[in-house]
């Protein structure tokens, strides 16, 4: 099978486009045929070998952990799907060497989900980390219907899908952002504040009642002024800075599940989540795709397409 595999740490340039071995199916797993991936900050960051103390690394090594396709082969203990059935999902194991920016992936049937049938093949392969990062950080803090939850870093793509999940639940949404995106924030339904500097008069004049719950997909200092806000300390969750754990919060590092995948699915498909597509690269430009997300200033998700499918 084609494949984008990289044989050595280091910067995207690393990233290859070649043959590799087709994968093996085991009993709990599925072959699916790809359709598309998508690129999360922890793909180059693994690539580059930031990770390599946490996960060690089979060379060569395929990146990815999203991807959207095609059931093609059930393992033999499988019945939660069969040949043919479009699936979603979050492919992490605890190594790196067989990832999704392929051709083909044996996925585990516990990271898998039916994809949504009202979205594309590129929109639904940005779902499954940022929307299960987002889903069960919101859960870790609680959000329910008529709280007020701040959202750190609102239009990356992790932030753009707690707003709408949030809201989904019932909740009121601030988000923060650059100035340039606050429409943007607007039209998925929350309201903006500024980042940085001043963000703590911001968060008083907006929300004077307080703060219920706290999600941070950043890191830095905001997410701490923020908490001068928030009536109980255990209600923030932050995906990028672990020190939450010393102010009582939750630090957060995804799971595969796929009961939460198949709720992110259903909410696509009732219209209450609406995957925000930032760009498209085919499988051989994934080099590119990853020094776009290293760039930064991207509104949502990049997905990589395989054949001509996306």
């Amino acid at each position: 099978m084609k494949a984008v595999f990289y044989e050595q740490y280091g910067d995207p340039d690393v990233l290859q486009y070649g043959e590799q071995p087709d994968p093996k199916v085991g009993p709990d797993a599925v072959l699916v045929d790809v359709r598309a991936s998508s690129v999360n900050p922890v793909d180059w960051k693994i690539t580059a070998g930031y990770l390599d103390g946490a996960l060690p690394a089979y060379f060569p090594v395929i990146p990815g952990w999203d991807l959207a396709g095609v059931v093609v082969q059930p393992g033999p203990s499988v019945t939660e799907f069969q040949a043919g059935d479009e699936v979603i999902g979050y492919v992490r194991a605890d190594t790196v060497g067989f990832g999704t920016f392929a051709e083909q992936v044996a996925a585990p049937v516990r990271t898998l989900a039916r994809k949504p049938r009202n979205v594309s093949w590129a929109e639904a392969a940005t779902m499954p980390l940022a929307g299960l990062t987002a889903y069960q950080s919101l859960r870790a803090v609680g959000v329910s219907d008529g709280e007020t939850v701040l959202v750190h870093n609102g239009a990356g793509g992790v932030g753009t899908y707690a707003i709408q999940i949030a809201k989904a639940w019932g909740a009121r949404v601030l988000a923060t952002a650059s100035e340039k995106n606050h429409d943007f924030l607007r039209s998925l339904g929350a309201e903006p504040l500024t980042y940085g500097e001043g963000l703590g008069e911001r968060i008083a004049e907006a929300a004077p009642e307080g703060l219920d719950a706290v999600v941070d997909y950043v890191g830095g200092d905001d997410w701490v002024a923020s908490l001068a806000f928030l009536a109980d300390a255990t209600r923030v969750a932050s995906v990028a800075d672990a020190e939450v754990k010393e102010k009582g919060g939750r630090y957060i590092f995804v799971r595969p599940n796929p009961e939460d995948l198949l709720a992110l699915t259903e909410l696509v498909e009732a219209g209450s989540v609406t995957p925000v597509l930032a760009g498209t690269f085919p499988l051989e430009r994934a080099a590119d795709a990853f020094h776009s997300s290293i760039d930064g200033h991207v509104r949502g998700k990049i997905a990589v397409t395989v054949g001509e499918q996306g």
